[in-house]
């Protein structure tokens, strides 16, 4: 298993039994330490679990408002505890992730992958209709925002607009 999918799998893991519990603060850091040393002992670098994890808190109220925004007829607290984790974490990814790293599809991707390993029958269907309805709705950020690549051969600006006529205008 990769390591990034290997860490949204903890992190997800992490979030799931911390929400299970009652979503006691002080309970987290115990919850995602002993399922780092379960699951990903083989990861050294274990900063990308606490990226998400703490992502997810610090923005929580605002993934929860985009979930019920986009699945208007499932309430969160109707949503399984699984299913809303995953959500959590691929929202996470989705609207505040570092796109160079984790492209928006990716992201999807990822989350509908985790939907299927660790939810119901049908959780990817459902994680994959709230993120690609989440998605439509903000495009894909970033994308527009670089400048266009400049042709070698392009003549500059000045040029072509100094020589507008038509070689038959020119002849005349």
């Amino acid at each position: 298993m990769a390591s990034r999918h290997l860490s949204r799998s903890v992190a997800m893991q992490s979030l799931y039994e911390w929400d299970f519990r009652g979503r006691k603060k002080d309970e987290l850091s115990v919850i995602l330490d002993r399922n780092i040393k379960e699951f990903a002992s083989g990861i050294e670098d274990t900063t990308f679990i606490h990226q998400v994890v703490d992502g997810v808190i610090k923005h929580n109220k605002e993934l929860d408002k985009i979930i019920e925004k986009a699945a208007p007829q499932w309430p969160l607290e109707q949503i399984a505890v699984v299913d809303r984790n995953v959500l959590r974490v691929g929202l996470f990814e989705l609207l505040f992730g570092k796109r160079d790293e984790v492209p928006p599809k990716v992201a999807i991707n990822e989350a509908i992958e985790l939907a299927k390993s660790f939810g119901g029958e049908s959780s990817g269907k459902f994680v994959n209709g709230v993120l690609g309805t989440v998605y439509r709705e903000i495009g894909e950020p970033g994308k527009d925002d670089a400048p266009p690549a400049k042709d070698k051969e392009q003549t500059p600006t000045s040029e072509v607009e100094a020589s507008t006529e038509t070689p038959e205008e020119k002849t005349e």
